[in-house]
């Protein structure tokens, strides 16, 4: 897992054609607000996260983010656990993120 400033993550993004972009957090909050093009996959169902992770494709890139970046950085751990060795987390979150926000 990475770590990557918004600057870093954001730049990695715009030049990855196999990024993905990951939100953890809640559907309540996905639905206030997002970053542009993100999938809502909320941590905090258990099991039911790991169900909807197993179905993603290995062979992309994962850029994962929520509110602060903790969940995200655990996100990211339980998918290099599931075989994913591509998840770089935004520091800071969606809370530090200066970019778009999705409505």
């Amino acid at each position: 897992m990475k770590n990557l400033t918004q600057e870093q993550w954001s730049k990695e993004v715009r030049e990855d054609e196999k990024a993905v972009i990951l939100d953890v957090r809640t559907e309540e909050e996905f639905i206030e607000g997002y970053i542009p093009n993100a999938k809502n996959i909320d941590i905090y169902k258990g099991q039911g996260f790991l169900d909807e992770v197993e179905k993603l494709d290995k062979s992309k890139n994962y850029y994962v983010y929520c509110r602060s970046g903790a969940r995200s950085a655990q996100a990211c751990a339980l998918m290099k656990q599931q075989g994913f060795d591509n998840a770089s987390n935004l520091m800071g979150g969606i809370t530090d993120w200066e970019g778009d926000i999705q409505k």
